[in-house]
């Protein structure tokens, strides 16, 4: 059984820090890009951040540039999001994503962490 699951979430102050995690299981972690997504209520879901999967390919949002870096550990199947600099409008739910094309496209979601940045 497929499973993503997202940690690390919370209330933080403007300026503050968070690393979210997201542990996989039930698929090969390591054949995946992995991705980071966010919606916040009223809004669209919008694409964080990426990371391909040797960990070689990196992108990101350009709202999130220079304050988020994304990273994975395919020996403990989890991808890393580590935010910095957080600010009010990156307030949403976070939600990981595994996506694989070759051989065919297979893309699996989690069930979301809230981030909340106010003061």
């Amino acid at each position: 059984q497929v499973q993503l699951v997202e940690s690390g979430g919370g209330l933080v102050q403007p300026g503050g820090s968070l690393r979210l995690s997201c542990a996989a299981s039930g698929f090969t972690f390591s054949s995946y890009a992995m991705s980071w997504y966010r919606q916040a209520p009223g809004k669209e879901r919008e694409l964080v951040a990426t990371i391909s999967s040797t960990a070689l390919i990196t992108n990101y949002a350009d709202s999130v540039k220079g304050r988020f870096t994304i990273s994975r550990d395919n020996a403990k199947s989890t991808v890393y999001l580590q935010m910095n600099s957080l600010k009010p409008e990156d307030t949403a739910v976070y939600h990981c994503n595994a996506l694989r094309v070759v051989p065919g496209i297979e893309r699996y979601w989690g069930q979301g962490t809230q981030v909340t940045v106010s003061s």
